[in-house]
Order: structure tokens, then sequence, then C-alpha cells
């Protein structure tokens, strides 16, 4: 028995020296998780666990945990860093710029403002001499031990795949990289979490990928994104233990899209909110033609801009800017304008970004066309200048682009919402009236309404479609009560055809001695709804409702723009005149809000002007989109926005 005490000893004194060398401990702080102690060691969550079962029930603070060592790094980490030598004079020259400055001594333009601090208020001009730094790279041992390692960038990784890949936020590698430049290079060598490679995460393209904004929980991202708490576990399983963070990324189904009530976000008043008042230079790229016009004779110029719509278009849209710049400059905010013109050509667009500098661009706006656009995103893209497109839907949303305009298939799903929102309370009867063109349309609202009734068009003898109904297709289907029409077609006959008869059921039933209330709506309000041959009393009458990218002004209602406009312009602001003012305005309030128009167009802000709001949501491989939708309707002849 003797010899068996001594064994044991010797055996129990042998594992206690191997546990001293093989692991060591860790007190749980408040707000600690598994994942986040796991990344302060280099171990997985996994390998904690094994040591301390009891761990994944019941974590809480002063609570000691068996940590292992890490197994993967052994040494400490170099990394370079610059170090500020001394400075050099720059005498600035004839169109010198800090872009060109910058360029010629492989500095940014923030360094050489950082050193020359009465460059963030005055702008650079001929004969000033400014402080160039001088840096120069050396080694410094990480102070994080084991904790980080060297990650060797691979091709089409930008910042946001290895954030993910690793288990950190965008803004957590950039505090690992305080020198990382605004997109990583092939190649690159940055510093990233030292964890097992078979704990990295791989981006499976066959998914989405959703960053995760401030205030944002398991409610708010069900409403956005559609999916439950479950759903986001069990595609991201680490969120079962750490919960929801700033600024983690999220695998989600590929097709998701950001679906927000149109209560869920309240407007934002930026004017209440300004701090950053450097003056903004905005570019403005416009089709305006002036090569057509012989400025000598006053009646051919009024002429042309009487006959050219483009030209007329770009001439209302620039008051409006102006407007914007004026009512900005009483806000405090200052603006260096330069408008150029396209003449509607490609070839001139090019020319354009060719022979000027537009790196330092808070902000271009235009051009109008989409071809015309698509050249000029594209080689903006490089320089990451924001350029925003103001009446047309871009070709591609590149990084650096806005898409002011909301998609189709965007007014189709507010327009859906719409309804399921507004009258989910209410006994309802849902009819869905359809040409053959539109089958598509048809079959994807009675998804959305499955208790709803599909009438197509007839057809004629040939077969072909007749854009008609009869009275006997619709006469037994109303009920009493609210009875909700979409009507999907592109037909100006069918669309007068179906607005009279239907508009016939409407209200008192004498024979029946019922009551009927029938709202017409569609999905897309095209040229149609607005022929001559179409009776605004009808669709007054229905109600009609329809999603809007904009919604025209109150003309009963005063309006300091709208007073203003005319008496400068000495008329009354068209749309475009409108959209001028408010997309400029909104660009101008969001630049003097933060450093720059990417941050200030996050999805929490939603502004509203005159006639046009903007949402912006970003897309995870591309730029921003609008998403705020206007539902308007026909009320006593006017068009007046829909309440809920």
């Amino acid at each position: 028995m003797k010899n068996f005490f001594i064994s044991f000893s010797l055996v129990l004194l042998f594992c206690l020296n191997a546990f001293a060398q093989d692991y060591k401990t860790h007190k749980v702080k408040v707000g600690e998780t598994i994942e986040s102690i796991a990344k302060i060691y280099l171990v997985t969550p996994f390998d904690i666990l094994a040591l301390n079962p009891d761990a994944k029930t019941n974590l809480q603070p002063n609570i000691v945990l068996i940590i292992p060592k890490s197994r993967i790094l052994k040494t400490p980490v170099q990394i370079e860093t610059q170090q500020l030598i001394n400075y050099k004079t720059h005498k600035v020259k004839r169109k010198e710029t800090l872009y060109s400055i910058s360029k010629k001594y492989n500095i940014t333009i923030d360094d050489i403002k950082k050193h020359n601090t009465r460059l963030y208020s005055d702008n650079l001009q001929k004969g000033d001499r400014i402080n160039i730094p001088r840096y120069k790279t050396v080694l410094v041992t990480s102070i994080t031990g084991n904790t980080i390692k060297i990650y060797k960038v691979l091709p089409k990784e930008g910042k946001w795949r290895v954030a993910y890949k690793f288990g950190i936020s965008i803004a957590e590698l950039e505090k690992l990289n305080p020198e990382l430049g605004e997109t990583l290079q092939l190649g690159e060598e940055i510093n990233v979490p030292n964890i097992a490679n078979n704990e990295e995460k791989s981006v499976e393209e066959a998914f989405g990928y959703y960053t995760v904004l401030p205030k944002e929980g398991f409610f708010r991202l069900k409403i956005k994104l559609g999916l439950t708490q479950e759903e986001l576990e069990s595609l991201n399983p680490e969120l079962i233990d750490s919960g929801l963070k700033v600024g983690m990324i999220l695998k989600v189904p590929f097709d998701v899209e950001n679906i927000i009530e149109s209560e869920a976000i309240k407007q934002t008043t930026l004017a209440d909110r300004l701090t950053n008042f450097e003056t903004k230079r905005i570019a403005v790229m416009l089709p305006f033609r002036l090569n057509r016009i012989d400025f000598d004779s006053i009646n051919e110029a009024k002429a042309i801009l009487k006959k050219d719509r483009y030209m007329s278009i770009s001439v209302d849209f620039h008051t409006g800017v102006l407007m914007a710049l004026d009512s900005a400059k009483q806000l405090g905010i200052s603006t260096k304008l330069d408008v150029f013109d396209t003449r509607g050509q490609i070839s001139q667009v090019t020319s354009i970004l060719r022979s000027n500098n537009f790196s330092n661009y808070d902000a271009v706006i235009g051009p109008f066309t989409a071809n015309n656009f698509e050249r000029a995103a594209s080689l903006l893209k490089g320089d990451n200048v924001p350029i925003i497109s103001p009446v047309t839907k871009p070709k591609n949303l590149y990084s650096n682009v806005f898409q002011t305009i909301p998609s189709n298939e965007l007014l189709r799903k507010r327009m859906i919402q719409f309804v399921k929102t507004s009258t989910d309370t209410i006994p309802k009867h849902i009819f869905i009236i359809s040409d053959s063109k539109h089958i598509a349309v048809s079959n994807l609202l009675k998804r959305e309404f499955p208790s709803a009734k599909q009438i197509f068009s007839r057809k004629d003898e040939d077969g072909k479609d007749g854009y008609y109904i009869l009275l006997e297709d619709i006469e037994e289907q109303f009920k009493e009560g609210l009875n909700i029409v979409f009507l999907e077609t592109e037909n100006e006959g069918f669309v007068s055809n179906v607005s009279s008869m239907i508009n016939g059921f409407n209200g008192l039933d004498e024979e029946l001695e019922i009551e009927r209330e029938i709202i017409l709506m569609t999905t897309n309000k095209n040229k149609a709804f607005d022929s001559e041959n179409i009776s605004n009393y009808d669709l007054s009458k229905l109600k009609f409702h329809y999603p809007s990218v904009n919604r025209a002004y109150d003309v009963e209602q005063s309006n300091s723009f709208v007073t203003r406009y005319k008496r400068v312009w000495k008329t009354e602001p068209n749309k475009y005149a409108t959209r001028g003012f408010d997309l400029t305005m909104d660009i101008l309030l969001r630049l003097a809000i933060n450093e720059d128009l990417y941050k200030a167009s996050s999805i929490d802000i939603e502004t509203e002007y005159v006639e046009n709001k903007f949402r912006y949501s970003k897309k995870m491989f591309g730029g921003y989109y609008n998403e705020a939708v206007y539902i308007v309707k026909y009320q006593e002849l006017k068009i007046v926005e829909a309440k809920q």
C-alpha cells in the first residue's frame, strides 16, 4: 500500500508539472464570452469548453477558467511601422493640387493636411510653402505576443472577406492595421488574429453577407432581412455564444434583401447634426449640349431649348442645384461647384474626366443617361469618388455608385408590404387583374396573397391578348366591404376598360342593399395610367394607389423652396428642378455630418425634402441604392401620400 501511495504521488506531481507548463488560468470579466476569451489566448472556443464544460451554461464574472496554451505561434511578431524623420518644404506651383503633391511624394492627402493644419479650412494657393513629412520604415516587436500573425492577401479579397475569414469586424481589422489603405492589394501582408487554420471561415459565393449596424438586434434584423434569430444562428453558429455585435459580418441567404417597414426608421433632420464645415467640392455633369446653340441668336436658342428635351431637363435640374447651394450656405455650408457639359456623348464624358482631376471631389452628380453614367462611374471607381445617378438606374452598382431611383422590384415589394401592414386586421377580398404580359407579376402577387382571385384579360379570335375583360368576369366576385384590385398592365385600353367597369360596383348597391369599397392598385404605375383616355375621376373615386419614387408637393401648402424658386426664376419648379434641389441638398447635408458621403449613408438615416426622400442601403458586393419609397393615392382629383 505504501508503494501505491508513493507511485500515485509521483504521477500526481508529474501531472501538475505538465499542467503548469501547458495551461494557464483566466478570471472571467464582465461582458466576456467564450469566443472573446478564446481570441485573447488564440485557442478555439471548443478547446476552452473541453476543459471547462460548465462554462457553456454558466459563464459568470470572476469564474476562473483553465486555458490551454496556443499551439500556433511560438515567437513574437515584428510589425513594420512608419516613423517621422523630418520635413521637406514644398513651394506650390500653378495648377498643383493636394492630390498631385501627394502622388509626387508618395504620401496621403491626410498626411499633408495633418502637418499643415490650415489646409483643413483654406484652399491650396500658388506660392504656398507647405511641410512634406518624411518617414522611415522601422520594425517593432508586437506587444500582443502570439495573438496576431501575418496574413498575405489572396486574389479578390477585400476588407470584409478577410474580416469574415478571421471572425472579426472591419473596424477591428483596421485597428490591427492602422496604415491600411481603402482597398487591399493582392499579396499585401497584414495583421490578423492568430487562429488555427481549421477555424478560418471561407466565403461561400452561394450566400450573401451582411454587416451588423449599430443598435441592431435580432428583432430589427427579422424586420430588415426576414430571418429569425434561429435562422441566423444556424447560418452563423458563433452567434449562440457571442450574440450580435456592431460590425459583425453575418452569412445570409444570397437573395435576401433589406425590407424595412416605413415606420421602422424615423426621418432624420440632418440640419441639426452638422459638424463638418469644410468647403464641399461638387461636380455636376449634365447634357446641356450648348455646342448646338448659336448664342448670337436669342430666338434660335429659345427654339432649341423648347425642342431639346435633354437640354430643357438639364437647365431645370441645374436651377434646383443652385437653389440647394444657396440654402446650404444659409446653414454655414460652403460649396465649390463645377458644372460640366457632357453633350450627351460618351466620348465627351471620357474627355472631361481625363482632362480634369476629379479625385478631390466630395461627390459627382450625373451624368443623366445610363451609358454616360456607366463610363463616368467606371473611370472614377479607382479613386473611390462617390458618383450619384440622379434620374436613371445605373447599369452596374459599383462600390462608389449611389443609385437614387429605387428599382421596380423594390417598388413592387413596398406596395405589397403596404397592403399587408395596412389591412391585416380588416376583412378584405383581393383580386389580381392582368394581361398576358404580366402573368409573372400576377403569380407573384398570388403567392403573397394566397386567397386572392386571379383574372386575366380575354383573347381575341386569333388567340392574341385582347386587353379587356367582360362584366361576367367580375360581377359575381365583389363582396360587401373592402375589395382590393391589383391591375397589372401597360396597355391604356385595358386600364380604361377595367377602371370604368369596376367603378360601377363601387359604393352603395341599392338592389342588394350592400355597400362595397373598391380600391384600385398597381405595383407599376406606367404611362398607360396617365393616358388622356383614362378618367381621373374614376381613378380618384377608386382611390388609386401605387408606389412612387417621389410625391408632388401640395400647391395649397406654404413651401419655402417653391416660394424662393418662383421669386428667383419667375416660374413654378417642375419635378426636375425639385429633384435637383432635393438631391443636392441631401448630398451637402450628409457631407456636413460626417467625413464623407459613404460614412453619412448608413441604413438608419432617412431624409425627406420637397418631393423626394433618401435612405441608402449598401450591397455587399457593390454600392448604395435608395430604399425610400412613397405609396401615393388619388384623392379628390389630387395625388397625395397614402398613410398607413
